[in-house]
């Protein structure tokens, strides 16, 4: 059935291997946000499914982590392929259940498709060495090994990208994985799943767990606290971040987080305003803001201010809201009514202390105008809370000391930009921003599968992305070898 159809889908579990119902026969529906229309009846998993999702799991690893890498780069390379010839399903798919423009689909599915090649080709990275020793005759080795059982937990607002990237990077190292998908795009992501699992990885090394979401925090703990379990990595937000992290820290869980963010965009005095502009434009309204990395706040020194906030806020008006199912759509609905309300909160307590608003500050049902604030303080909420939506805020300062103050003055340290033309200039200001990720003259939202990702403080700890997610998902172990006799003291 093509996801273009109005009937509503049936959604099962995965677990080795199989599609199969929830085990006491629940489903919850999923609806499109703008229509009310039900998408689908996807399986909700008790914590019964949970167990027998890691146990298929468990069972795999020995088949999986024993092929040579070959085997596992030709599984990777078919599954991306594979995932290009069903991005028309996917893209349609994915765009009813987030409300999502049709190019951001498209573009999920192309950094997805990039994401299982780069994978694919570092298969072969799990590489050791030979350490010194000072014991005669005796050869240490440093020797990376597959972790076990990886739980990868996918958020909704870029379920392709984040699904793949949850799962693509423990497996191409031999573990094997149960993912657990968002209760907004659970058919998005079981086609992950299956895409995988037509490309021939093996069943059970791959295993998909859906759920209602008011059976969310149990699901979530039972996956943590499975003793076969040794890693989860989860995308999502620092307030459920937060959650995961105790969990992993009460059942000696390993976690690798990637949250919430505040992205500032600091524009020097020298900077190419109309390049800036441009980025704070793209990085603030992307995905309608719904981003991780998406540009929050811009920080310019007051004399460029004027000419800055006019530059960005002509781009933001001249944005096409509309349907996602029209090509020509820039911005699309938020996922729900809930996120909207929050922007508009946001909005209207910054308009009542006193911001301005260049741009935007209305809504029509789902739909928010691209705004722009301009004025923004500490004493307004959006100052510090995240908005995940289609407003940016400007904030002046009189130093670059003070730029890097207020950039500084977050929780958050996900993702940076910095304008200027010195880049020596750009480049030390850079290294004074507390983020994981930081663009000079470039924009906030910017991801490549070869690149360590991630952030610190509430964004977050730990990396995705190729040889950097190595770390994470793969096990250092000190192996010795004694040649002849070796000396003992008693």
């Amino acid at each position: 059935m093509s996801a273009t159809e109005t009937e509503v889908r049936t959604s099962d579990l995965l677990i080795a291997g199989k599609h199969v119902p929830a085990g006491d026969g629940r489903y919850y529906t999923t609806t499109e946000a703008l229509s009310g229309e039900p998408i689908a009846r996807v399986a909700a998993a008790t914590v019964e499914d949970v167990n027998r999702a890691v146990a298929a799991a468990s069972a795999a690893l020995a088949e999986w982590s024993g092929l040579p890498p070959a085997a596992r780069r030709s599984a990777l390379e078919r599954a991306a392929a594979l995932l290009g010839e069903r991005a028309g399903e996917i893209v349609a798919t994915m765009s009813r259940e987030m409300g999502a423009t049709l190019p951001w689909c498209g573009f999920n599915v192309h950094v997805a498709k990039g994401m299982l090649t780069e994978a694919a080709a570092q298969a072969y990275a799990a590489v050791g060495e030979v350490i010194p020793s000072d014991v005669p005759g005796l050869t240490a080795l440093a020797v990376r090994q597959p972790v076990g059982v990886v739980v990868g937990i996918a958020p909704w607002n870029a379920p392709l990208i984040l699904g793949v990237r949850a799962v693509v990077w423990p497996l191409v190292w031999g573990n094997t994985v149960v993912l657990k998908s968002s209760e907004q795009t659970p058919l998005t992501q079981a086609a992950i799943v299956q895409v995988l699992h037509d490309a021939g990885v093996p069943a059970g090394a791959v295993n998909l767990i859906s759920n209602a979401p008011e059976d969310g925090p149990a699901v979530v703990e039972a996956l943590i606290a499975h003793p076969a379990v040794t890693r989860v990595n989860f995308t999502g937000s620092s307030r459920v971040g937060r959650i995961i992290g105790e969990l992993g820290g009460r059942h000696l869980t390993r976690v690798v987080l990637e949250l919430g963010g505040k992205a500032p965009l600091v524009v020097l005095p020298d900077a190419d305003l109309d390049e800036a502009a441009a980025a704070a434009s793209f990085g603030a309204f992307m995905n309608q803001g719904e981003i991780c990395m998406s540009t929050e706040r811009v920080i310019v020194g007051r004399d460029i201010a004027d000419e800055l906030s006019t530059r960005l806020a002509e781009r933001a008006a001249k944005l096409i809201v509309g349907p996602p199912s029209d090509p020509a759509s820039q911005i699309g609905p938020l996922v729900h009514a809930g996120a909207r309300d929050h922007v508009i909160a946001l909005i209207e307590d910054a308009r009542a202390k006193g911001a301005e608003i260049l741009t935007g500050g209305t809504n029509d049902g789902l739909f928010v105008r691209p705004t722009v604030l301009r004025g923004v303080t500490p004493e307004m909420r959006i100052y510090r809370e995240e908005s995940f939506g289609p407003v940016v805020s400007i904030v002046e300062v009189d130093s670059v000391d003070e730029a890097v103050a207020v950039a500084n003055d977050t929780e958050y340290g996900l993702s940076a930009a910095v304008f200027g033309r010195d880049a020596a200039a750009a480049l030390d200001v850079a290294r004074r921003i507390k983020s994981g990720i930081c663009h000079i003259n470039g924009a906030t939202v910017h991801d490549e599968p070869q690149m360590p990702f991630g952030g610190v403080g509430a964004s977050g700890w730990g990396r995705f992305g190729s040889r950097a997610a190595l770390e994470e998902f793969t096990e250092l172990r000190w192996i010795t070898i004694q040649s002849g006799s070796r000396h003992y003291p008693i």
